[in-house]
């Protein structure tokens, strides 16, 4: 099993940026590929992005790309989602998780950072 924690998220106004971190505990994190979701009131959590387990390969949504970045650092142990040019609609709790990729499904799943982008 593994513990993921998220941190990074707050509000910043649409056009700027933030940088999300997750960190994980547990079990081989090198292990996992991991992904960022993310969920808003009244809606299904959608997948942002994911990462292959060396960090060689990426996954975006289509809403995200070009705009977000995932990235890992294995010896730290630390899954990040760069934000930049942020839209009000990418206002949402964030998550990160352990990923299947095949199923862009997740595992193990943090408990979530908020992420609010004012117009």
């Amino acid at each position: 099993q593994v513990q993921l924690v998220e941190s990074g998220g707050g509000l910043v106004q649409a056009g700027g940026s933030l940088r999300l971190s997750c960190a994980a505990s547990g079990r081989a994190f090198s292990s996992y590929a991991m992904g960022w979701f993310r969920q808003t009131p009244g809606k299904e959590r959608e997948f942002v992005g994911a990462i292959s387990r060396a960090g060689i390969t990426t996954y975006y949504a289509d809403s995200v790309k070009g705009r977000f970045t995932i990235s890992r650092d294995n010896a730290k142990n630390t899954v990040y989602l760069q934000m930049n040019s942020l839209k009000p609609e990418d206002t949402a709790v964030y998550y990160c998780a352990t990923v299947i990729l095949a199923s862009m499904t997740g595992t193990y799943w943090g408990q979530g950072t908020q992420v609010t982008v004012s117009s």
